[in-house]
């Protein structure tokens, strides 16, 4: 399990010792392609970690049409704020082929952080690494289609 957990984004600089204690906590789940995940408003579960497949995560506009924001793929994570503040699910994600996740609950990850405050202190640093490279590609985005328009 930890040699799958290593291949992750989140997980893949940490030590032998880590992987092994992440490797209690997380939960594996399986997904059928079409398969709902969450939908917007539903309570979170925590950080989902994508080992195989695809996941779409998407949002109901005002007009009521549905907007694919990402399409994540293996090594990807999602609901990563879920961990960081209380809150409900902000869009919806759906199995865009048959996936196989990793749960990390949001109690699992509280309990880690009374009891590892090391290692959860590198997990929400490599969280916000990865969403800040997320933030400045979308910028980079659309300043192109400005620039282009």
């Amino acid at each position: 399990m930890t040699k799958i957990l290593k291949q992750q984004v989140l997980l893949h600089d940490m030590e032998s010792a880590e992987l092994n204690k992440m490797s209690k906590i997380v939960k594996k789940m399986t997904f059928k392609k079409g398969d709902q995940l969450f939908k917007e408003k539903d309570d979170t579960k925590g950080l989902y970690l994508v080992h195989s497949g695809k996941v779409e995560i998407s949002k109901i506009t005002s007009d009521g049409w549905r907007q694919t924001i990402a399409t994540l793929t293996p090594g990807h994570f999602f609901g990563e704020l879920s961990i960081l503040e209380k809150r409900r699910h902000e869009a919806s994600a759906v199995a865009a082929e048959d996936t196989e996740l990793f749960l990390i609950s949001k109690e699992d990850f509280e309990k880690l952080m009374q009891e590892d405050i090391e290692l959860a202190c590198k997990i929400i640093t490599k969280i916000a690494i990865v969403m800040s490279k997320n933030l400045r590609r979308m910028n980079d985005k659309f300043l192109s289609a400005l620039i282009s328009y």
